[in-house]
């Protein structure tokens, strides 16, 4: 009778099915994939064990870093907001301090990422006592590196920082893009003393650092006098410090994942973008790294630059560029490499739009060669 009672309860009252039990491993997988976020990777860690298992096989990583935390900040369990805080005020600082504070944002511990490290049976919900509050309390700072390690088959990879490490003032625009084998392959850099919509401004050639003057392809007399070219060669210097402080500290997460096809660090506000390719990877685990361990950066090889300026440059969508600066830079020593479509192609594909067609529109102009040494 009791039998009977029960198999009734059961067709009444069914047991609920986990519909995501009759999915395939690779489905579940190609979900991951879509997630990407290592944050969201680790909370989805300890839903199952089933999902713990998987989390693992992802190839497809992104690491936000929430906030950046000072080397020499003694209260480095403190806030994230406050850290933020703390970073944003010290990325104003000189140049000098970039090595120090990017260097304790990408080694030094990073909040909430802790949920990937030392698999264990606390981890596991598998049982109705499974308290999350208590799990979140315990959560400790770590860096990517660790994070990444318990990650076997990571084939594209894409860490973001907060900000850039470049103090710059408000209303001047500087990106960067930088690509690197065991050394720099190649890095474009975008810069203009202000930018403003084309309603706003004068339709003469006005430059924020040139004054009034006539544009007629060539760099105004004006401007090697007035600091403007000093400004530029400080935005080229500092954007090459930034990408191979970038370069440097990426060595280790290189090294671990051998299955790395791809891997891009860049920061929130868009102001630079180190990226390396499966041959660049390669590359660099079977070269000897050029490194200054004082600095934790790359050695930048003597390089060609290659520069182009307008005093004022109007986009198609009605922003207008003052004092727009195009830098072009390789290795002197780099053998020569197939290069897909023309120079100009090249070049503005480090950028997206706008600023990819101020790209073109700016190699269009008359082209200044320059070289530095290696530093």
């Amino acid at each position: 009778m009791g039998s009977i009672g029960a198999d009734l309860s059961r067709k009444i009252h069914p047991e609920p099915v986990d519909e995501f039990d009759r999915l395939p491993d690779s489905l579940i997988l190609l979900i991951f994939n879509i997630i990407g976020d290592v944050k969201a990777l680790g909370r989805c860690c300890v839903v199952s064990r089933r999902f713990h298992s998987l989390v693992p096989q992802v190839d497809n990583v992104v690491v936000r870093v929430d906030c950046v935390i000072s080397d020499d900040d003694p209260s480095s369990t403190s806030s994230s907001s406050s850290s933020a805080s703390s970073a944003a005020d010290k990325s104003r600082h000189p140049i000098s301090s970039l090595f120090r504070i990017f260097f304790s944002g990408l080694f030094k511990p990073l909040q909430s990422l802790s949920q990937l490290i030392v698999p264990s049976a606390r981890r596991l919900p598998l049982s109705e006592d499974f308290d999350c509050e208590a799990e979140q309390s315990i959560v400790t700072h770590h860096s990517p590196t660790q994070v990444l390690k318990n990650f076997n088959e990571i084939k594209l990879l894409r860490i973001e920082l907060p900000t850039g490490e470049l103090g710059i003032d408000e209303g001047v625009l500087l990106k960067w893009k930088a690509e690197f084998g065991s050394t720099l392959d190649s890095c474009v850099i975008l810069g203009a003393s202000s930018v403003v919509q084309g309603s706003n401004s004068n339709t003469t050639a006005i430059s924020s650092d040139n004054g009034v003057e006539s544009d007629n392809g060539s760099i105004p007399e004006s401007f090697y006098t007035n600091g403007g070219l000093k400004l530029r060669v400080v935005w080229t210097i500092s954007s090459l410090i930034a990408a191979s402080a970038r370069h440097y500290l990426l060595q280790p997460i290189i090294a671990e994942h051998t299955t790395l096809a791809s891997l891009v660090l860049t920061d929130a506000d868009g102001q630079g973008v180190l990226s390396m390719n499966k041959e660049q990877l390669e590359e660099l685990r079977v070269k000897p790294l050029s490194a200054s361990s004082a600095s934790k950066r790359t050695l930048v090889p003597a390089l060609n630059m290659r520069l182009w300026y307008a005093p004022h440059l109007e986009l198609p969508n009605g922003v207008v560029l003052k004092g727009a600066t195009l830098v072009a830079i390789r290795p002197s020593e780099q053998p020569k490499k197939e290069v897909a479509g023309s120079e100009a192609n090249w070049v503005a594909s480090a950028f997206e739009e706008p600023f990819r067609t101020a790209a073109r529109m700016l190699v269009k102009r008359r082209t200044y060669c320059l070289e530095m040494n290696s530093f």
